[in-house]
């Protein structure tokens, strides 16, 4: 009754409002006569027309270009950064590489048209303003991903190596630009100027590039990895200072005016690092968690960003300096730094920073480099830039003492320029020190370094392979090895208790791994340890409650399955754990089995099947990574459906064809280590009729015989599933039940499903 009282009151309210309005606006009608003058032409238009005329200038407005040029270069930076990942190559190539294509050297020569209406001229300055925001946002996390105190403890390793990096290509980068000069340098540009930024540009080292790649190839928790991430940190504030100095002598005109211009750069360093970075520490010490750093204390540490970053630029060093050195002088408090880079990144690196990619992309101009002359000289580029950074590191290395494997792995490493050289590039243009010819060189130089930084790590592990460690005796080979692959820690928790099942009693000759992934282009290498200990603390304690010791594997990648599959095979284990995948519909019989009850979609699948990424079902129920894990894996395999799994105290093992015979030793280890009560459910009478899995079975139930029933039957009850803790079953049989008694399975316990 409410209801139908409300639903009325709220239709008479709407009939009123309709009916006061239109008398008002005719009312107001004949008040227009002295305000309102129409020109001819406007009456004439008729509806269509207007309409037209409407979206032409709405398509055609400031700010819904700018909304589409950003939608476009987010989809296009995703899209190549995605095929970049694809061949082993750092997202940094295919947000460049879209940039390059979205300019003139492909859309705008092939298309013109297209980049005509979709990149103006008049609206480039709007991409210029918001892409350095972002470069300055992305300049204050870099500065945040520094750990001074990393440095000075390995100082006395790295300093040497990295000034070594910047000092030898830097002079060949002077006597390059020597013999560039006269043909190459923009008129009005006097050779110091030229001679320092081509040196300056030589000597760069991306540090955040050069971080992920170290990540993903597992060498961060090494030495030649700690070494390689101190250098380039090194490398990269000596190298921010050197052109720093640089920008103040082509800004200033002369060296007697650049000492103001250095000086004044002095006094503001000191004053940051000794007035306000005491100040910020307080405020960190106090506001380190989510629930204390309010929106006021956000906005101290902006104020700071945005402020270093306004002196920076009026004393004549760039606003990109301000905001390095404003995150370098950030609270050292870890959590702190953690919670703020996770409020900076997804704003500068999502939404900012490929405008910046593109931008640059706009600048250079490919086809300028029309004659043979002039790609010798963007080779020659090419080979003073590997020559002395790479060179240049590599014998430091040595001269260290490092053996030759790492000595090349730093100056492979050393050798990655990335996304900073593209950022003194563009100051070096908007300098007017670099010609667009000279600048689409230096880009084409900048992508192959980064470039061949994989492949060269690949060659240099070719020619120094691992020395195969000799097993120390025959009972660690002996060991039962178990891996367990989880991403959720509560699953990874209820694996735990399978592993401990199967090995209780035996733990001596047993070896247990758990390895976690994260995605590295998510992770820092500044907070990569924290990420480690809080993925693992609870697994850890979890083990503890077993007195049992684990392995923990912690792994940045861009490619999960790969990692697993390759962890799995190179270290030998028996037997790997690993979770099951959902399908797109989180409502079907595979979302139910899962736990998931609401009858939507699942979006994020939904668009991997439409894309061709993931089909809506593979033909054994698994999703393709899972697939493509039970293929390529050398241990047996076991897929957990994790229903919240409680103890393992009943088991059910469904016997349907002869291939399951392989699932009977791990049934036979829980009955000996966990003392499990184990209920084999024979669909075809194979206990009788198969002579292997007669004589496996009563073999189990001589060692046990209070431990093991086997029941014949073809068919199971709902009350029957309710009674067991878990259900083992091969993949021959789970497939026949997805495919034939697919709405039974909604009803069954944590499941465990073993490929041999």
């Amino acid at each position: 009754m409410n209801k139908f009282r409300n639903a009325s009151f709220y239709i008479l309210l709407i009939i009123l409002a309709v009916i006061g309005l239109y008398f008002l606006l005719q009312a107001g009608k004949p008040l227009e006569v002295t305000k309102v003058f129409k020109a001819p032409q406007q009456t004439e238009m008729n509806g269509i027309g207007q309409f037209k005329s409407t979206l032409h200038h709405n398509v055609t407005h400031p700010l819904a270009i700018l909304i589409l040029q950003i939608i476009t270069i987010i989809l296009c930076s995703r899209l190549f950064a995605f095929f970049a990942k694809k061949i082993g190559q750092p997202t940094v190539i295919g947000e460049i590489v879209a940039g390059i294509l979205l300019g003139p050297s492909f859309v705008g020569y092939y298309f013109p048209e297209v980049s005509g209406f979709l990149f103006p001229k008049a609206s480039l300055s709007n991409l210029q303003f918001f892409s350095q925001i972002g470069l300055i946002l992305f300049m204050f996390i870099i500065g945040m991903e520094l750990d001074l105190s990393v440095i000075r403890k390995r100082a006395h390793e790295a300093v040497m190596i990295s000034h070594a990096s910047i000092i030898f290509p830097f002079l060949l980068g002077v006597t390059l630009a020597y013999t560039m000069y006269l043909n190459y340098a923009p008129a009005n540009v006097n050779f110091l100027s030229f001679a320092l930024f081509i040196g300056i540009a030589m000597s760069i080292t991306a540090f955040p590039v050069l971080a992920r790649i170290v990540q993903e190839r597992q060498l961060n928790k090494t030495k030649i990895g700690a070494i390689a991430i101190t250098c380039a940190a090194v490398d990269d504030v000596t190298a921010w200072c050197i052109l720093a100095a640089v920008i103040a002598v082509v800004k200033a005109g002369s060296i007697v005016s650049s000492i103001y211009t250095v000086l004044s750069a002095a006094l503001f360093v000191i004053l940051m690092l000794k007035l306000v970075r005491p100040f910020l520490k307080r405020i960190g010490d106090i506001y380190s968690n989510h629930n204390t750093l309010s929106k006021p204390v956000v906005a101290i540490f902006f104020v700071t960003l945005l402020s270093s970053s306004f002196l920076s630029e009026i004393i004549g060093i760039h606003a990109l300096f301000g905001a390095f050195l404003a995150g370098v002088i950030m609270p050292q408090n870890l959590h702190f730094r953690n919670i703020f880079i996770e409020k900076v990144e997804d704003l500068s690196v999502v939404l900012l920073l490929p405008l910046f990619f593109v931008l640059t992309g706009l600048r250079t101009q490919i086809g300028l480099l029309n004659d043979v002359d002039q790609w010798k000289t963007c080779a020659i580029i090419i080979a003073v830039a590997i020559t002395g950074k790479f060179l240049g590191s590599t014998l430091a290395a040595k001269f260290t003492r490092l053996n030759w494997k790492d000595s090349l792995t730093i100056g492979a490493l050393m050798n990655t320029r990335g996304l900073m050289e593209l950022v003194v590039l563009n100051i070096g243009f908007d300098l007017g020190l670099l010609s667009p010819q000279v600048f689409a060189m230096m880009v084409i130089m900048a992508l192959f370094t980064t470039f061949m930084t994989g492949p060269a790590l690949d060659f240099i592990n070719y020619l120094f392979p691992e020395k195969v460690e000799q097993v120390e005796s025959n009972a660690m080979y002996k060991k039962f090895k178990i891996l367990l692959s989880f991403g959720n820690v509560e699953r990874g928790k209820n694996m735990l208790k399978i592993a401990y099942a199967l090995v209780r009693k035996n733990q001596e000759s047993a070896h247990v791994a758990a390895i976690h992934m994260v995605t590295s282009n998510e992770v820092h290498q500044y907070n990569l340890a924290d990420v480690e200990k809080s993925v693992f603390r609870p697994i850890k304690k979890e083990a503890s409650k077993f007195n049992l010791n684990i392995e923990p594997i912690f792994k940045p990648t861009l490619d999960f399955k790969k990692e697993i599959i390759e962890t799995s095979n190179e270290d030998n284990f028996d037997l790997l754990i690993i979770g099951m995948g959902q399908s797109i519909y989180q409502g079907s019989f595979l979302g139910r089995l899962l736990g998931v009850t609401s009858k939507i979609m699942n979006p994020e699948k939904l668009f991997k099947t439409i894309t061709g990424k993931e089909k809506i079902l593979e033909t054994n129920g698994f999703d393709e990574r899972t697939n493509d894990i039970l293929k390529a894996s050398k241990p047996t395999v076991a897929v957990f459906a994790d229903k919240g799994l409680k103890k393992i105290e009943k088991v059910m093992f469904l016997l349907k064809y002869e291939e399951d015979e392989f699932v009977l030793p791990y049934l036979q280890k829980l009955i000996l280590n966990n003392e499990t009560h184990i209920t084999v459910i024979d669909y075809a009478a194979l206990s009788k009729n198969n002579t292997q899995i007669k004589y496996s079975i009563k073999a189990l139930e001589e060692s046990a015989p209070n431990l093991i029933r086997v029941l014949n039957q073809n068919a199971l009850e709902k009350e029957q599933l309710k009674t067991y803790d878990l259900l083992f079953m091969g993949t021959a049989s789970w497939k026949g039940f997805v495919e034939t008694e697919a709405e039974w399975l909604e009803h069954v316990p944590s499941l465990l499903i073993f490929r041999k």
